[in-house]
């Protein structure tokens, strides 16, 4: 069963009963929480992050943080309107 949560940019994300609940009283998750927030793996956002193509992030010491508003423009900013290749 999903609970819908709501997140501190307005939005509302489903977390699954089963996940650890997520702590949103901070804009900043870690790289599974934001993995989770826009649909990608964890470690597809470790390897985008070696590769320099995915969201900012910030270092809070030896931590890795993403703010929720870096991951919406980053989503925003890979929005598609066709398949096709120009």
């Amino acid at each position: 069963m999903d609970n819908e949560h709501s997140l501190p940019n307005g939005n509302s994300a489903q977390i699954s009963q089963g996940l650890p609940r997520l702590r949103f009283k901070s804009p900043f998750l870690n790289t599974r929480q934001a993995g989770d927030y826009i649909g990608l793996s964890g470690r597809t956002l470790e390897k985008m992050r070696c590769n320099g193509c995915g969201p900012e992030y910030r270092k809070h010491g030896r931590y890795v943080r993403y703010h929720i508003d870096a991951l919406d423009a980053w989503s925003a900013s890979h929005a598609q309107h066709s398949t096709a290749h120009i």
